[in-house]
């Protein structure tokens, strides 16, 4: 995490290129094809980028697989699912009781706008609006989810959904 930190400092396209270098070598069969933007952060080594990717400036990247022709915006955040931390035990502090990372897949050709969190698996071809928190899995292709929970409001390949059922 120090190594990525620290390259994450380096601007421009020089830093794009060091960035897609070391992540080819650091993490597992990741692509020299992919760009990653600025202030962007990897907190996990199991971390897979496909050829085509592009992650945007001041990403955190946790323990996930980025399929091929991926876009995230910036700020977008992907957190290593949701069991990261227990707090079941009211008698053990919170830090002491440890928790679960899970590797998350985000599909192929997807692109989750700014500011969005990412706690679960993203079929192929979804789109995530900016600013959205996805904590469940989004199971259909092609689906277009918003809000805080992420809700699916469209279907890219089906057409509309309908949105009386998502609301009720």
């Amino acid at each position: 995490m120090s190594f990525s930190q620290a390259i994450s400092l380096i601007p421009g396209k020089t830093g794009i290129y060091i960035r897609a270098a070391f992540y080819r070598l650091v993490c597992t069969d990741t692509s020299d094809e992919i760009s990653v933007g600025f202030l962007t952060i990897f907190s996990h080594a199991d971390t897979t980028i496909e050829k085509g990717v592009y992650i945007g400036p001041q990403c955190n990247i946790g323990k996930c697989t980025i399929c091929a022709d991926t876009l995230l915006g910036s700020a977008v955040h992907i957190l290593s699912g949701k069991n990261q931390h227990n707090f079941d035990d009211i008698t053990t502090s919170i830090q002491k009781q440890g928790g679960k990372f899970e590797k998350i897949r985000i599909g192929r050709d997807c692109w989750i706008g700014n500011n969005a969190t990412v706690l679960a698996d993203v079929s192929d071809q979804c789109v995530i609006a900016a600013g959205s928190v996805s904590a469940k899995s989004i199971p259909n292709k092609g689906d277009i989810v918003a809000g805080n929970p992420a809700r699916v409001i469209k279907n890219r390949l089906a057409g509309s959904v309908d949105n009386e059922k998502l609301f009720t």
